[in-house]
């Protein structure tokens, strides 16, 4: 481990201690031996495309497992135990407070719902309706998403800005807060750092969803040290924690605020989105499996599998394949697969249905540029298995 890493780490990623049993090999939970899939007629696949929340994310590592069938032994109390997890979670990444909610866009709702409401009760159950309260989020208009519907879901009003003087000017006694959507960063006039420093200024509280971008691992921490006020995180990509689990990091007050509108208090706008013990303790422990892990190491495995695939599809006369890192969102490797449709008499539509139809069944993703697959959802030895049957379907002329 690099002494950049462990001072990152601060040497604090060992179990706490109410995990110690996993240490001495608690009792798991017997593994089912029906094939339920087989049973439901439903078809599992080679993940060759990436961590997308419709194809089940990604695969939880064995120590979150483990974690899983442990807290499965339990009853706790569920505000004691999101106490200690939000302030174990807090001291891994230096946030001031942090909570586990259910996915990235649980945080999102919540993370609104606490700058609107803070903890008071009455504000809590009222909203959506925000009558006599601020009701305006301003955010770049490049940075509207699809899943900004999670913060409209509080009630407030989006308000669409594209330079700094707009924003400035949009801010009045109704703004509530100011959203910036990571992955958008180079999109917007208004970089993420000057995002910051103008909410600090005009006294508005920053919120930046950070979703995917946990590569590489000092990201976990980059953003609430630059100074935003709540950043969010999915569990069930990079971190391969429960794909039902998310993580909101930051300001303590607005942390309570999430709090207060989330499950298990009745009356919120949170309250369907419950987070089990079981999801607490497992992104813990994937979040401390994740900045303890040697990353160098687990980058080199991921090139290694997406260069089988890269050199199997270049050998197929006419195709071009070549492997590229997106600049924040999914940032790991991936591969772009291409070649002349029209000469080749091959559909990029075609390769990617027949893959899903074929033996095992294999799913990968096309888009303007080509074939796009990922390596990171790749166990040992499938690249291989990827590599032979996108071969295959690429000669099929």
């Amino acid at each position: 481990m690099s002494t950049r890493r462990r001072n990152f780490l601060g040497g604090a990623v060992g179990l706490p201690a109410f995990l110690t049993a996993l240490a001495g090999g608690s009792a798991a939970a017997a593994v089912p031996k029906r094939d339920l899939l087989a049973e439901l007629k439903v078809r599992p696949f080679i993940n060759a495309a990436g961590t997308y929340t419709t194809h089940s994310g990604s695969l939880m590592r064995p120590e979150v497992m483990e974690t899983i069938n442990y807290a499965s032994q339990y009853f706790v109390e569920v505000d004691e135990l999101h106490d200690a997890v939000g302030k174990r979670i807090a001291e891994l990444v230096g946030s001031q407070a942090a909570m586990v909610t259910a996915g990235a866009a649980s945080a999102l709702t919540l993370g609104t719902a606490g700058v609107l409401t803070g903890t008071d009760r009455q504000k809590v159950n009222q909203i959506p309706d925000l009558t006599g309260m601020k009701n305006e989020v301003i955010v770049q208009k490049s940075h509207r998403f699809p899943y900004d519907h999670a913060i409209r879901n509080t009630g407030v009003k989006m308000v669409e800005v594209t330079t700094r003087a707009e924003l400035e000017r949009a801010v009045n006694e109704k703004t509530a807060m100011l959203f910036f959507l990571n992955y958008a960063n180079k999109h917007g006039e208004i970089k993420d750092a000057e995002f910051v420093e103008i909410g600090k200024k005009v006294g508005i509280p920053t919120f930046n969803d950070c979703a995917a971008d946990v590569h590489p691992v000092e990201n976990v921490s980059k953003w609430i040290k630059m100074g935003f006020d709540l950043v969010c995180f999915s569990g069930g990509k990079a971190l391969m924690a429960p794909q039902s689990s998310g993580l909101l990091l930051g300001r303590a007050d607005l942390i309570a605020g999430a709090r207060a509108n989330n499950s298990p208090t009745s009356a919120t706008i949170g309250r369907g989105m419950k987070v089990n013990k079981e999801e607490m303790l497992g992104i813990l422990v994937a979040l401390e499996s994740f900045l303890s892990r040697d990353h160098e190491k687990e980058w080199q495995a991921w090139e290694r599998r997406a260069n089988v695939i890269i050199a199997a599809a270049n050998s197929v006369p006419g195709v071009k394949a070549e492997m590229y890192l997106p600049e924040i969102f999914n940032r790991w490797p991936h591969i772009r697969v291409s070649w002349d449709e029209a000469k080749n008499g091959i559909a990029r539509a075609d390769v990617v249905r027949k893959l899903r139809a074929g033996e095992p069944s294999i799913f990968i993703l096309s888009n303007d540029h080509g074939l796009d697959l990922g390596a990171i959802t790749l166990r040992p030895g499938e690249e291989r298995i990827v590599a032979r049957r996108l071969k295959q379907e690429l000669q099929a002329v």
